[in-house]
């Protein structure tokens, strides 16, 4: 069966858009590179740049309800969260235009970086409540995810990956129910999110998906985005002592949400050899 694989920008397309019900007119510099939906370098007409993201799907309500109020509260808290510019809704997506901040994304994630990303996810511990508005975040263990998190490729791909699925489904019927908690939780907290210069974090983008939960699923998220690049061993034992220190019924279902998301995502956009990739990861905690 072949699975639906996810939209992105259409730069040109979104601009234009943009221009029409707002009056805003962006010059197009360029795509950035990375991201799995897609984001743009622009100009303004006074020459500043920023990023132009598109996001589709959503409610410009639920999305300023949500990602937007956690990024403000992180900048608030002194985290390097870029400041949104403009939010429009474009019919059934809604496009943004964020500030571009300074640094590159981390190709290689060192003890220091780590250091610092930790200090990070600590720093969203407790971060939203005094923000009652932002939802609470689901992790589908048992039930499909809005255009990810989807268990159909998993049951469908190989005898393997619908044995994962079986396994994510039964810690899902364990620990019902959204993430509880008031963190506030990045969501796609991975190397290509963080940005640096000279070994020092400088940014924390793409808060797309952020809510509120357990800051520990950052964690989590942080481990698998590592599986996808060339780690140092030493970052790498580093943070699997962390996640051993976690205690198990808590982390089991962070797992299991990142154990399918990263999974299907391979199925319906990657090769056979990547799903094997985040599928021997994702069974390294099955027990």
């Amino acid at each position: 069966m072949t699975w639906s694989r996810v939209a992105r920008i259409d730069v040109g397309q979104v601009v234009g858009e943009v221009a029409d019900r707002t009056g805003v007119r962006l010059e197009v510099e360029g795509l950035c590179v990375g991201g799995e939906v897609g984001a743009a370098y622009v100009r303004w007409a006074d020459g500043r740049r920023s990023i132009l993201k598109w996001r589709p799907g959503i409610d410009l309500a639920d999305y300023e309800a949500g990602p937007l109020t956690v990024a403000e509260a992180a900048r608030s808290a002194g985290l390097p969260a870029p400041r949104t510019e403009l939010a429009v809704q474009l019919d059934a997506a809604v496009a943004t235009v964020q500030q571009l901040l300074p640094g590159a994304p981390i190709t290689t994630l060192d003890e220091g970086l780590l250091s610092q990303a930790l200090d990070v996810n600590q720093s969203l511990r407790h971060l939203l409540t005094d923000h009652p508005e932002v939802p609470t975040l689901d992790l589908y263990l048992t039930v499909d995810g809005p255009g990810f998190c989807l268990h159909g490729p998993l049951r469908s791909h190989n005898p393997r990956t619908t044995r994962l699925d079986d396994w994510i489904t039964d810690v899902g019927a364990a620990h019902p129910g959204p993430l509880r908690g008031d963190d506030a939780v990045h969501v796609d907290f991975h190397p290509g999110n963080l940005l640096a210069v000279d070994g020092q974090l400088t940014g924390i983008i793409d808060w797309d998906g952020a809510g509120r939960g357990d800051h520990r699923l950052d964690l989590v998220t942080l481990r698998f985005g590592l599986h996808g690049q060339q780690p140092d061993p030493r970052v790498i034992a580093h943070l699997d002592a962390i996640l051993d220190e976690i205690p198990p019924d808590a982390l089991r279902p962070l797992w299991a949400h990142m154990s399918l998301r990263m999974t299907d995502w391979a199925i319906r956009h990657f090769s056979p050899a990547d799903v094997d990739h985040w599928s021997a990861l994702a069974e390294s905690r099955t027990d």
